[in-house]
C-alpha cells in the first residue's frame, strides 16, 4: 500500500483554479494507492460558503472520480459541500468505483465560527482499502485524542488541515502524538499559502506508528511526498492494538 499526501496552495473561494492545481499536483506527484488533500482544497477554510460550497456531485468530486478511474487509487478529499440545506465540511473516500464513504467533520473550530456555519458529522467512520482500514479526521479533531482514540480498529489515522503558521509546534507535536498512542500510521496533509486568516507553512507528513518521520513536505512549497506502508508492520500493529483494547 502506498500512500501520497499533497500539499497544496489553495487559492481563496477559486474551485477553478484549485481544480487545475489539484489535477496538477496528481500528475506530478509518484503514483500511489491512495491520495490525501489539505482540508476545503478547493475553496480554503471559509466561513462563506454562500455560492462556493459544492453539490454532493460538484467539479471538485468530478474530478476525484476520473482521477481515481486514471490512477487506480482512492482519492481522499475534503470538499465545503452543500446538501439539504445544510453546510458541510466533508470528506469524500472516493475509488474507482466512485464515492465510497463521507466524514463529516465533527469538531468544529469554534474560533472560526466554523460551528456557526457548518452542521458537525455523527462521529467515527472507518474505510478500507486495498486490505488497510482507514480513519478520517479532519484537521480541529486532531486535538480531540479520545475522539480518535484506536481500540484496533484502524491502521492508519488520515488528516487533512488548515494549521497556520502560529499553531505550527502543535500541528508538529500533535500529529506524532496521535501516532503513538494509537499505534498506527498517520498520513496528514497540510496546505501552504496564505488566505485572510494567515499563512501557512504546511509540514504536511507521514510517520510511522512509533512516531517516526517517514517522509515530509518541504516547508512553504506546494508538492507530494509518499511512502509505502509495511505490510508486515500493519499485522503487528493489529495484535497491538487488540492488547491495547
Amino acid at each position: 500500500m502506498k500512500i501520497t499526501v499533497i500539499q497544496q496552495d489553495i487559492a481563496w473561494k477559486d474551485v477553478a483554479t484549485n481544480i487545475k492545481r489539484l489535477e496538477r499536483l496528481v500528475a506530478n506527484a509518484s503514483h500511489a494507492d491512495l491520495y490525501l488533500f489539505p482540508e476545503m482544497c478547493s475553496t480554503g477554510f471559509c466561513m462563506q460558503p454562500q455560492g462556493v460550497a459544492e453539490d454532493v456531485d460538484g467539479e471538485t468530486v468530478k474530478l476525484m472520480k476520473r482521477l481515481a478511474v486514471e490512477y487506480d487509487a482512492a482519492m481522499v478529499v475534503p470538499v465545503m459541500t452543500h446538501e439539504g440545506g445544510k453546510y458541510y465540511n466533508r470528506m469524500y473516500f472516493i475509488t474507482p468505483d466512485g464515492v465510497q464513504g463521507t466524514y463529516d467533520k465533527h469538531n468544529l473550530f469554534e474560533y472560526s465560527g466554523e460551528d456557526k456555519v457548518f452542521t458537525p458529522g455523527a462521529g467515527k467512520v472507518i474505510w478500507e482499502w486495498r486490505g488497510v482500514r482507514f480513519r478520517p479526521a479532519i484537521c480541529y479533531d486532531l486535538r480531540f485524542p479520545v475522539f480518535l482514540y484506536n481500540r484496533a480498529e484502524y491502521d492508519v489515522l488520515l488528516i487533512s488541515a488548515n494549521f497556520p503558521d502560529s499553531r505550527m509546534l502543535a500541528w508538529d507535536t500533535l500529529v506524532r502524538a496521535r501516532a503513538i498512542e494509537n499505534i498506527c500510521y498517520v498520513a496528514a496533509s497540510n496546505r501552504v499559502g496564505a488566505d485572510e486568516y494567515g499563512t501557512y507553512k504546511g509540514h504536511s507528513v507521514i510517520l510511522s506508528p512509533y512516531g517516526k518521520t517517514l517522509a515530509r513536505c518541504r516547508s512553504r512549497r506546494q508538492g507530494s511526498i509518499t511512502v509505502e506502508l509495511d505490510n508486515e508492520m500493519i499485522a503487528k500493529l493489529r495484535v497491538m492494538t487488540m492488547l491495547n483494547k
